[in-house]
């Protein structure tokens, strides 16, 4: 998985790429902590999940984790762009119910 951080309008954009799956875990854990860097200048963060091919339940409990830390700074987050195979995933883990899914 690659990650490309941006800030776009008032949000902090993380575009997440290729595999995000268990061994996605350090460079996560590392954009993770460079994007909370950012939370006083940021109005919202989204997760751009466009480029994502696969996903797996390893990298639904990191997009959980965001969303813990997203609330302890009262951001709003957003998942956007998830198509195919990865929005099934998301749909079957209930993930609408839980974040905005854009």
């Amino acid at each position: 998985m690659n990650t490309l951080l941006m800030q776009r309008n008032n949000k902090v954009v993380m575009s997440l790429s290729g595999r995000f799956d268990f061994n996605s875990h350090r460079e996560y854990r590392d954009a993770l902590k460079e994007l909370m860097g950012y939370a006083d200048a940021a109005a919202a963060f989204e997760v751009d999940l466009a480029d994502v091919d696969y996903i797996d339940s390893s990298a639904l409990g990191m997009l959980l984790l965001l969303r813990d830390k997203a609330n302890q700074v009262n951001k709003p987050l957003v998942l956007t762009g998830a198509r195919g195979n990865v929005r099934q995933v998301l749909e079957i883990a209930n993930f609408p119910k839980i974040f905005k899914v854009a």
